[in-house]
């Protein structure tokens, strides 16, 4: 039998809320045998941008493969990286 889960505080600040999930179990509030997984579509992941010497004719042919297929060259790359790095 599962205990009754206590309410959340109320927090003056994020600091005071940190300082009280460090010392105490989310156990205590939440039944998490309830719990449902979510899906959240919209997030896109975190990118860090980088800069990267190619010689000009490699930018050219790569600018004329995006296009063919209407895409944004970038957006192209990292497709091709991707599907690279799954290889291995």
């Amino acid at each position: 039998m599962h205990k009754p889960a206590k309410p959340v505080p109320k927090f003056a600040s994020e600091d005071e809320e940190r300082a009280y999930w460090e010392s105490h179990d989310s156990t205590d509030h939440v039944d998490w045998s309830k719990a449902q997984r979510v899906t959240l579509p919209n997030l896109k992941p975190t990118t860090k941008t980088i800069s990267l010497r190619l010689p000009q004719h490699l930018l050219d042919s790569l600018k004329a493969a995006a296009n063919a297929r209407d895409v944004p060259y970038q957006s192209l790359i990292k497709v091709w990286l991707q599907e690279k790095l799954q290889e291995h």
